[in-house]
């Protein structure tokens, strides 16, 4: 069930407490150098009440990614907006499992207005995983990226699996607890759990923001 969830109180307990677990796990703090924010997949597709993959608590999660992108391109940083497109040859799985795709002719495929993609790139996938198929490996590497910030949504589907993805390839990964958003409490939750024990640190937007604002 879908529902609007990002400022209940079970939730923001919740999250907090992941905070400090993950603050006390002893690993390297935060530091905006070598840092890449991937901005997974806003468009109207999730975003519009009138879609039928419509997530009420997207929207939620838009003035904080607008501040984080914002902070991140005027530190010079790289900003990355993902765009997820399927035709029939590229959806895999993924057609037959959702029984949809996201098509670029539709303008529900379209990036929220309210991110200003030009101040990154935009990179267009077919997959959860971001890396898949992409050239986002090679642009990272080529940028000398050693650490990225995963946000958007869906927060279990193609956020979970790009953060997944770029650990296994090597890079640090960061995933701000309310950067992101999904179906409900309860998945995101459960993501924020997995990717806290194995495969990121957890930390809050206002933080990252902070520390990009005031790191010279």
């Amino acid at each position: 069930m879908k529902e609007s969830y990002l400022t209940s109180r079970s939730f923001l307990r919740e999250v907090e407490e992941l905070v400090s677990w993950s603050a006390g796990l002893g690993r390297a703090s935060f530091t905006p150098g070598a840092t890449a924010l991937l901005v997974v997949d806003m468009q109207g597709y999730f975003l519009d009440p009138a879609s039928h993959a419509y997530l009420p608590s997207a929207a939620d999660i838009i003035p904080g990614l607008v501040s984080l992108s914002r902070a991140f391109w005027k530190s010079g940083l790289p900003v990355i907006f993902t765009r997820h497109l399927n035709t029939e040859e590229d959806a895999g799985a993924l057609g037959s499992w959702w029984n949809d795709l996201i098509r670029a002719e539709d303008p529900l495929s379209e990036i929220t207005p309210a991110l200003d993609t030009s101040i990154g790139t935009v990179l267009e996938k077919s997959q959860y995983d971001a890396f898949h198929g992409t050239d986002l490996e090679d642009t990272l590497r080529e940028r000398g990226v050693e650490r990225v910030v995963v946000t958007g949504v869906a927060t279990h589907l193609c956020c979970e699996t790009t953060a997944r993805s770029a650990f296994v390839r090597g890079f640090e990964v960061t995933f701000p607890v309310d950067g992101t958003a999904t179906y409900d409490e309860q998945h995101h939750l459960a993501t924020l759990l997995n990717l806290t024990h194995g495969f990121a640190t957890t930390t809050r937007v206002r933080d990252l923001v902070d520390a990009v604002e005031t790191t010279p």
